[in-house]
């Protein structure tokens, strides 16, 4: 079959970029996909990227013509379904055009080509204000009853994928969905053995900061740690949400007085498994969730152990998939360094947190959660294994 991807993609740095490499890279490894084109974001100007020729830049981030767009590269590129990579922001972090291109697969389906999106969050289980979407009472309710008429133009897509149980269940019970599958978030890599742990005790946390993820809480605990271990050290890896531009300028400028600290800004691609492997443990300084954590599915995949508050998405991966982790109270500096020294100052503990997501991680890669898709693909479009006529059309 032709299958196309519409997402975020690598060298952008939009949210989701990452699965979004990912997700088409292991779909196209399926023999059942003959070809595959992916629907990527535009990069700013000046920053360039060597895409391989299947890779179409197509939309722009906050454009409100985004859906326009995909639709007449879909139409151009004939495929035999669409997977949508997205979250409720993905296509701007300003109403008009967020809102306008989550209409993209349902219109999508309604000109011909089977959609199936994959959901990463709902607006029901998201904290605007802490997410950047709040406002003074009545723009939160504004968005909120806006965000449910959006739940349920996505609900128009022939399939909705969804990565946590509990977001199945929501979709099913308050809009009477049927259409609606789980598919776990899976890790992006089969696992090799984890590297061993740095002999300098080190935390790291990693992703968008300034909005729900926040480090000053991390920093007053590193602070707090330093008393109990001069040698301790804070790796920030990452880099501002769009939501919070300067965040962690001006965060770096406040702590500047906090030793051992390194803010590495964007981490590449390439650059990740370095950046876990050379960490003790994976801290979460959230104060909310909005969706499965890609943070702590890697924290598996490098066999590291986890520091969370136990909320929300992070309290659902906990039950429902088994990782591992210590729980502190967010935002709260005392329970977050006692949580950490708690696996900083016991390499059995650190070894058995990782060990214990590495497990997890090693039994769901993100090649098997592709097999489910195709799976729901070929049931809905009656596509036999193997290149169809559009597909060896579109490569000749």
């Amino acid at each position: 079959m032709h299958l196309a991807v519409v997402t975020a993609y690598p060298p952008g740095r939009r949210s989701l970029n990452e699965y979004g490499l990912h997700l088409s890279r292991v779909l196209a490894d399926k023999p059942e996909v003959g070809h595959m084109t992916i629907l990527a974001d535009r990069l700013p100007d000046g920053q360039e990227a060597a895409d391989a020729p299947n890779v179409r830049r197509v939309w722009d981030f906050n454009d409100p013509l985004s859906a326009l767009r995909v639709l007449l590269a879909l139409r151009r590129a004939r495929p035999d379904a669409v997977i949508f990579n997205l979250q409720m922001a993905s296509f701007g972090d300003r109403r008009v055009p967020a809102a306008l291109g989550l209409l993209t697969p349902a219109l999508a389906r309604a000109f011909g080509t089977p959609s199936v999106t994959l959901l990463h969050n709902l607006f029901e289980t998201v904290d605007l204000d802490r997410a950047g979407f709040g406002g003074n009472a009545l723009k939160v309710k504004v968005t909120r009853a806006f965000g449910r008429l959006f739940t349920r133009a996505l609900l128009g897509s022939n399939l909705v994928a969804t990565t946590l149980p509990r977001y199945v269940k929501l979709l099913r019970d308050e809009y009477g969905a049927q259409n609606v599958f789980l598919a776990p978030h899976g890790t992006f890599q089969l696992p090799l053995p984890p590297q061993p742990f740095p002999e300098v005790p080190t935390v790291m946390t990693f992703g968008k900061f300034g909005t729900y993820k926040r480090v000053e809480v991390l920093i007053e605990a590193h602070r707090e740690l330093l008393t109990r271990d001069p040698r301790a050290r804070l790796v920030i890896a990452g880099s501002d949400t769009p939501n919070a531009p300067g965040y962690l300028a001006g965060v770096q400028a406040q702590f500047a007085d906090v030793p051992n600290i390194t803010f590495t800004g964007y981490v590449a691609e390439e650059d990740v498994p370095r950046v876990f492997s050379d960490c003790t443990v994976v801290a979460f300084p959230y104060n909310a969730t909005t969706g499965s954590s890609g943070v702590l599915h890697q924290a598996g995949e490098f066999g590291r152990g986890a520091v969370m508050p136990n909320i929300g998405d992070l309290a659902d991966l906990i039950q429902d998939e088994g990782y591992r982790a210590e729980f502190f109270e967010p935002e709260d500096p005392q329970s977050l360094a006692d949580a950490l020294w708690r696996v900083l100052s016991d390499p059995r503990q650190a070894a058995a947190l990782g060990d214990a997501n590495w497990r997890v991680a090693s039994s769901l890669p993100l090649s098997d959660v592709a097999d489910w898709y195709l799976l729901h693909i070929e049931d809905l479009t009656g596509t036999a294994p193997g290149p169809s006529p559009r597909a060896q059309e579109a490569q000749a």
